[in-house]
């Protein structure tokens, strides 16, 4: 990869990343509540981790067992 490349992906990823951080910004305006809006209760600890750890390591888990159960059926049957 040459330097013109390689500035070019730079710039690419710098802009790209200028930008969400600008279009993030109205998400910080959560200090002020809007008509009709009814937030629940927050998630405990055990919660979050359930949900944003242990959850995608579970369903990586059982497509990487699919995949891999299909995977020795198809070697099975082309031997056979």
């Amino acid at each position: 990869m040459d330097k013109k490349n390689a500035l070019r992906a730079g710039a690419l990823a710098a802009g790209t990343t200028l930008m969400m951080l600008l279009m993030t910004s109205p998400a910080a305006a959560s200090l002020h509540r809007d008509d009709g809006d009814d937030p629940g209760s927050g998630l405990s600890v055990m919660e979050t981790l359930g949900l944003y750890v242990a959850a995608p390591i579970v369903l990586f888990l059982v497509i990487a067992g699919l995949v891999m159960v299909g995977d020795k059926s198809r070697k099975q049957q082309k031997q056979g």
